[in-house]
């Protein structure tokens, strides 16, 4: 059975899931800031799906291939970034060595691009954490058709990303998310206050989340003092966070409005994947035939 967003923001357990995600996230930021970093803003999450999902064959493009023109015309078309933008974007990916050109390409006349095997490791991480949270709270089995077929995870990919590109809830999922998730390390920061609930009283309209320390959101996020002080002071202005007393000096809590924001945008992205998952896993997890099929029949909606 697919879990929808719905059943997913009503589940008991959806609490832990977030967190565990949140937690995950800030794993990932101290074993590889500079990877993470990409995952830390919203235009350049979404770019790096876009890039990493043309590589595997985005369901819109006739054949798999990631080379500058394509990335930049993809970025545009889909309001993702401007031509300077993504083209930026993409040679910092390849002088990162995120990206590697492919040996020996059919086609002289274009560079092609391809991950690099830690962008892919951290890519197949990203996905696994979710399959893992989802089979934790259905008690499904996904990950161990994962097992069987890795494989099963880059034809997974390209599906996920263009539903990502097409929702409308993921691309605008609220005022104060959109506040951190498009700032520079703003959606790392976003993450770590999440991370830092132990429990949600949903009759209360605040969750209180003890103190900060903002010398230590500095230092671990690579933000400066000044960038840091000028989000919370927008959010703030918001309403979507504050000191329950003395700035800096007390604890720290964050509005029932910024947690459901968070949470909404959790529960569709759970289970815009766990829709992908079940078609592609569904049946004979080693048949290729049969996860092309389901492919072709999520890319037709």
């Amino acid at each position: 059975m697919v879990l929808t967003a719905n059943e997913l923001g009503r589940n008991g357990h959806f609490l832990s899931a977030i967190l565990h995600s949140a937690h995950e996230l800030m794993a990932i930021y101290s074993e590889n800031p500079r990877i993470a970093s990409i995952m830390a803003a919203q235009q350049r999450w979404l770019l790096a799906h876009a890039g990493f999902s043309l590589s595997l064959g985005y369901p819109d493009e006739p054949i798999p291939g990631l080379y500058s023109s394509r990335f930049i015309d993809f970025a545009v078309k889909h309001g993702l970034a401007s031509r300077n933008t993504a083209a930026a974007f993409l040679k910092e990916m390849q002088a990162y060595k995120f990206i590697q050109p492919v040996p020996r390409s059919s086609d002289r006349r274009i560079t092609l691009f391809e991950p690099s095997a830690l962008t892919r490791e951290y890519m197949a991480r990203w996905l696994q954490t979710h399959l893992i949270v989802l089979d934790t709270l259905d008690g499904g089995n996904r990950m161990a058709k994962v097992a069987i077929d890795p494989d099963v995870i880059w034809r997974m990919h390209p599906i996920i990303a263009k539903r990502i590109m097409d929702s409308d809830i993921l691309r605008n999922p609220g005022v104060t998310f959109s506040l951190f998730n498009w700032a520079t390390s703003g959606g790392a920061v976003m993450d770590y206050l999440i991370s830092r609930i132990t429990s949600i009283d949903f009759a209360a309209d605040k969750v209180l989340i003890g103190p900060l320390s903002m010398k230590v959101m500095q230092s671990q996020f690579m933000i400066s003092r000044t960038h840091l002080k000028r989000l919370f002071k927008r959010a703030a202005e918001f309403g979507s966070v504050g000191w329950v007393g003395a700035p800096g000096k007390s604890g720290f809590w964050l509005s029932h409005t910024f947690v459901s924001e968070y949470w909404n945008y959790q529960a569709e992205k759970y289970a815009m994947i766990d829709a992908v998952s079940h078609a592609m896993l569904s049946g004979s997890s080693d048949s290729r035939e049969r996860s092309d099929t389901a492919m072709l029949g999520l890319t037709s909606n």
